[in-house]
């Protein structure tokens, strides 16, 4: 499981912290949300569990593994899809993908499988050996998702992950994240402000504002969905 215990991250020169005392447990399968106005903590708090950021108290471990004491091994469980789709654009969508399974040491084997299996999935087979400056924004999404899964991590994170995206990619999306948790039991977390997209997908939902925690709503609970969805 995923745990984040009492986290703090403070940015040099601010008057408050950016994530104030944040708590939460995703278990494995489940598939958890983090919502709230830009500005809310929500990446904050993302770049703080991928490694990306140091904190300034707290703890967070996935799988008993601390990401302070054990950074690498820890790092190995994480897929991380940043908000910014952050790729080497001068690389073909192949290339990158294969430096990704070079990063997290995945066989030849496997990431030939794999590479071809996302490539159908996300309708990007002719693509592949273009560089991904060529690319438009939801095809830059795509090949980040396909880095991300090319090793199967243990924790799938995706920020803001449909922005750009058209109805069919979103949908196609959707079914990853719930194959990954629901069938491979395995964790995501993603963070969005859309409100209609969390209700729809999450089993659990951590509503942000302003650092702190303000509500936690298990969306399995029909009362609890209701709750949320009233929230303005």
């Amino acid at each position: 499981m995923l745990r984040v215990s009492n986290l703090v991250k403070i940015f040099r020169k601010a008057n408050k912290p950016a994530v104030d005392r944040v708590s939460f447990t995703v278990k494995n399968g489940e598939i958890y949300g983090l919502f709230g106005k830009n500005g809310a903590g929500k990446s904050t708090t993302i770049r703080c569990i991928t490694g990306m950021l140091p904190f300034d108290s707290g703890k967070i471990t996935l799988n008993n593994n601390d990401i302070i004491k054990n950074p690498n091994k820890t790092k190995a469980l994480i897929g991380y899809v940043p908000d910014n789709h952050s790729v080497y654009e001068n690389l073909t969508g192949r290339e990158y993908a294969n430096f990704m399974a070079d990063v997290y040491q995945v066989s030849l084997e496997d990431r030939t499988e794999r590479i071809e299996k996302y490539a159908k999935l996300f309708n990007l087979e002719s693509s592949l050996d273009c560089q991904i400056f060529e690319y438009s924004h939801g095809m830059k999404q795509k090949i980040c998702i396909m880095g991300a899964l090319i090793h199967e991590p243990r924790l799938w994170i995706l920020d803001e992950p449909f922005l750009g995206l058209d109805i069919q990619s979103k949908q196609i999306v959707k079914e990853c994240i719930r194959d990954f948790s629901k069938n491979k039991k395995n964790i995501v977390l993603f963070t969005s402000h859309d409100m209609q997209t969390v209700a729809e997908i999450c089993d659990k939902v951590c509503v942000l504002d302003n650092g702190k925690i303000i509500n936690v709503f298990d969306l399995s609970n029909p009362s609890d969905k209701r709750k949320f969805k009233r929230l303005n």
